[in-house]
């Protein structure tokens, strides 16, 4: 089951957190992978930590917002494996203000990372996942990571629900776009609920700071209370999703968004 036998992932974001996990679960389910971030040293230490555990694993300095930068990790892939079977597009910045207080740097920064670092990969892996997809059963895949902010409204973080809604739209344009084409390229986004991540602490601390404390301690509890499993997700309740997306076990779907939340958007 979920095997990845063969098969070749850029996964962008890849130091830490979901992304980090994803490539360990990636590898140790037989995938070669390239780990691209912008934290050179981590993700130099989680391409370390896969070698040591039996896995081949690669980094590519990656500035999602950077075209040159998708171009020689896209390039590293094909010429260090041969092909590139896999995109995840995991990278993404939060920035916990609203509508009314961020600024215009501010909102430049989170539609670069999040939405433009996400069409960057898509439009640049493109030609390698059509070129590989030729010889797979089942075609090549993207994985997008959206959030269970871009299916529903959020009060308080408005602009990063924008975003995630943007990736959400563009994962089914994309399945349908590359489908009109013949191109075998699969796309299908996956939704997180609050995860315990730096990211998932930032959210923590922004909602803390609007009510005038920086204990973020009562938030988590009460936040963890409300979600109908019990506790707030990990990343790998992510990564697992993430693994099933891109192997073969989910051959049927495309377009399609895998809600990984813990039963919150189910109210």
């Amino acid at each position: 089951m979920n095997r990845l036998d063969g098969k070749v992932a850029l996964i962008s974001g890849a130091a830490r957190g979901i992304g980090g996990e994803a490539a360990r679960l990636m590898a140790a389910a037989g995938a070669r992978v390239v780990i691209g971030d912008v934290l050179h040293d981590r993700a130099r230490q989680t391409v370390a930590a896969i070698t040591a555990a039996g896995g081949d694993a690669a980094f590519a300095p990656l500035d999602v917002t950077q075209e040159t930068a998708w171009t020689a990790a896209i390039g590293l892939a094909v010429s260090r494996y041969g092909r590139l079977d896999i995109l995840v597009n995991n990278a993404g910045v939060f920035i916990g203000k609203g509508i009314e207080e961020i600024s215009l740097a501010e909102w430049d920064r989170l539609v670069a990372v999040n939405m433009t670092g996400v069409f960057l990969g898509t439009r640049l892996a493109a030609p390698a996942l059509r070129d590989a997809a030729r010889s797979s059963p089942h075609g090549s895949v993207i994985v997008n990571l959206a959030s269970i902010a871009g299916i529903v409204g959020s009060q308080l973080d408005p602009l990063y629900s924008m975003t995630k809604g943007g990736v959400t739209l563009f994962t089914k344009s994309t399945a349908l776009e590359f489908a009109r084409k013949g191109y075998r390229i699969r796309a299908n986004s996956i939704h997180p609920g609050v995860i315990d991540t730096d990211m998932g602490e930032q959210t923590f601390v922004s909602r803390a700071q609007r009510t005038g404390s920086n204990d973020t301690a009562p938030l988590r509890q009460a936040f963890a209370g409300s979600v109908p499993s019990g506790r707030l997700g990990l990343p790998i309740d992510i990564a697992n999703g993430i693994v099933f997306l891109a192997s073969d076990d989910s051959a049927y779907m495309n377009g399609a968004g895998l809600v990984v939340d813990g039963g919150v958007t189910a109210a």
